[in-house]
């Protein structure tokens, strides 16, 4: 039996009872799966003109485009907001992290489950494996693969990444093409080689001889929290967008865009807390989203600790 527990928004109360208790709502920014009608969820994202402005000359030359700017500032969000209103499809995304190296963005090679399949089927008397079902492009080997419109790639947090990686990516950004050696090396009678392409969708695509090269230059978008500084070469070939913190009018904006304008009714005070308790890279605007969703739904956000919970600074030790 599903029960509501005292305290009305208190699901949890640490009093090691046993309680079936009905789940309220997730905020939007936390819902998953298709939306309404089967169509992919889309978050409202906020912009202003000059930044618009600078995404547009990014899409004309065809360059990729360096965001960057504090935590929390949407710089990934852009990602998306680019793909849902150009009907670019979904988003390809790369997460960059210190290990990440080129090769894993272009395609992988799984050559130990070929091998153990080969030897599965000799042994059973049946032909050898197609290399194909044991090729499948990454993110950025999905978006080069030759279309009539472009996909969007997402180069998530680069400066996290090793220092030379984007003087590796260079030469793929200006060639728009790469090529895959273990089929490249095939004889002539397979020069045409289906392989898998990113995500979950299982989409085949026909590799000719061992090179992938884009008809259109993919929609590049390259974050970075401003760690550390690339190389002037990569700098020269990027358009650079950075995201500033946003004012109080440009919050209360997000908030309405989320949340509705019924929440503007009852937020100056987390408002205020918010902007006292900010400087640069120490709150992310989702922070102050959460805190009203929670005021919304009923939290009691004055109760010891929890406002500091909610409103933490991003660095230092946990």
């Amino acid at each position: 039996m599903t029960q509501q527990t005292p305290d009305g928004w208190r699901l949890f109360r640490g009093d090691r009872v046993a309680r079936e208790v009905e789940f309220p709502e997730a905020p939007p920014w936390r819902q998953f799966g298709d939306g309404p009608g089967g169509r992919p969820r889309h978050r409202p994202y906020l912009i202003g003109r000059t930044e618009a402005d600078v995404v547009s000359a990014a899409l004309h030359l065809r360059r990729p485009l360096l965001v960057t700017g504090h935590p929390g500032t949407g710089k990934s969000s852009l990602a998306h907001a680019i793909a849902h209103e150009l009907s670019l499809g979904p988003v390809l995304q790369w997460p960059v992290n210190s290990r990440s190296v080129l090769k894993d963005a272009l395609y992988g090679y799984d050559a130990i489950g070929r091998l153990r399949e080969t030897h599965l089927r000799q042994e059973r008397g049946d032909p050898e494996p197609d290399i194909g079902t044991y090729v499948r492009l990454g993110p950025l080997g999905t978006a080069l693969v030759p279309r009539d419109r472009p996909r969007l790639l997402l180069v998530d947090e680069l400066d996290k990444g090793d220092v030379d990686l984007p003087n590796d990516l260079l030469t793929v950004f200006e060639e728009g093409e790469f090529e895959i050696p273990e089929l490249s090396r095939l004889p002539e009678t397979q020069s045409e080689v289906p392989v898998l392409t990113h995500g979950s969708g299982g989409e085949r695509v026909t590799v000719t001889r061992g090179v992938v090269r884009c008809r259109e230059f993919p929609v590049v978008v390259i974050t970075s929290n401003g760690e550390r500084d690339f190389p002037p070469a990569f700098m020269r070939r990027c358009v650079r967008l950075d995201l500033p913190d946003p004012d109080e009018a440009r919050l209360r904006d997000i908030v309405a865009a989320h949340l509705g304008e019924d929440a503007l009714s009852d937020v100056d005070d987390l408002l205020h807390a918010f902007l006292n308790r900010r400087a640069p890279g120490e709150l992310a605007t989702d922070q102050l989203l959460n805190a009203v969703f929670l005021r919304k739904g009923g939290v009691d956000l004055d109760a010891e600790g929890l406002l500091d919970a909610v409103l933490h600074r991003l660095g230092g030790m946990v």
